[in-house]
């Protein structure tokens, strides 16, 4: 038959040739065989003397690859003129993502960061706040001491909770839980010396009486009232007095009572 001829792997015929060709046209069929392997092959082709060692496997990862050669190197970060460091990304087993190598300056920069178009989310919650109004944490060590270090002026109510205390022969109030305080009154009690008071502290406590009244308190050493005389609170049952405080020092909560409210 006549000599075969291809340019490309899909023309070639695998029956060729068959055993009747001449022997002399072995060696115009070995040609024709690299022509067609450099044609389809021309990456390969030239003075390189680098293998190509990929396997099947791995060639077949690019099946059905429609990337363009200037889309394929955005793989390399250097085309965009970013470090060649920063083209590690990485995930540890704890699920920790590493931006470049563990040594030098990493940044992240979120292109676009608003409600509409999206930006930095935790936990699935984005993140509203500006880098400035971020930034305005930096060097802070306590929950507050980016405000309350300075000097304010407030232009809206603000408040403190009353907290209940439980009743009992004895009251030890605790005044780190808060700075105003309401009890009533189910029997004759003595108001101990309160824990945690600290100078500066002030604030109020309602003495409230019982359906049944006549209830009576007595105050610890540390509480001082006007005359170096406690109060005689209003008996009446539901009756409601209060106490007004400033702690002046560790030992010393100057109080006035205020009796007999309705």
């Amino acid at each position: 038959m006549a000599l075969e001829s291809a340019t490309y792997i899909s023309e070639l015929v695998a029956a060729n040739p068959p055993g009747t060709d001449p022997i002399s046209q072995g060696d115009d069929h070995i040609r024709m065989i690299k022509d067609v392997l450099k044609t389809n092959f021309s990456g390969v082709n030239g003075s390189g003397t680098t293998a190509v060692t990929a396997d099947a496997a791995e060639m077949n990862l690019l099946d059905g690859c429609t990337a363009t050669t200037t889309e394929l190197n955005y793989l390399d970060i250097t085309t965009l003129g970013t470090s060649e460091d920063s083209k590690v990304v990485t995930q540890d087993a704890s699920g920790d993502i590493v931006i470049g190598s563990t040594a030098g300056d990493q940044t992240m920069d979120i292109a676009c960061h608003d409600l509409v178009d999206g930006g930095l989310k935790l936990a699935g919650t984005l993140v509203t706040a500006s880098a400035a109004e971020v930034n305005l944490l930096d060097g802070k060590t306590l929950i507050g001491d980016a405000v309350l270090d300075t000097a304010q002026t407030w232009t809206k109510g603000q408040r403190g909770e009353i907290t209940t205390l439980t009743p009992g022969a004895t009251v030890t109030i605790d005044m780190a839980d808060s700075n105003n305080f309401t009890l009533t009154l189910d029997q004759a009690t003595a108001m101990a010396n309160p824990s945690n008071d600290t100078a500066g502290q002030s604030g109020s406590i309602f003495m409230i009486q019982d359906g049944t009244g006549s209830r009576t308190a007595s105050w610890g050493t540390d509480w001082e009232f006007a005359g170096g005389t406690a109060p005689t609170l209003t008996t009446t049952a539901s009756a409601v007095d209060r106490v007004d405080y400033i702690v002046r020092s560790a030992s010393s909560i100057q109080a006035v009572a205020t009796l007999n409210l309705s």
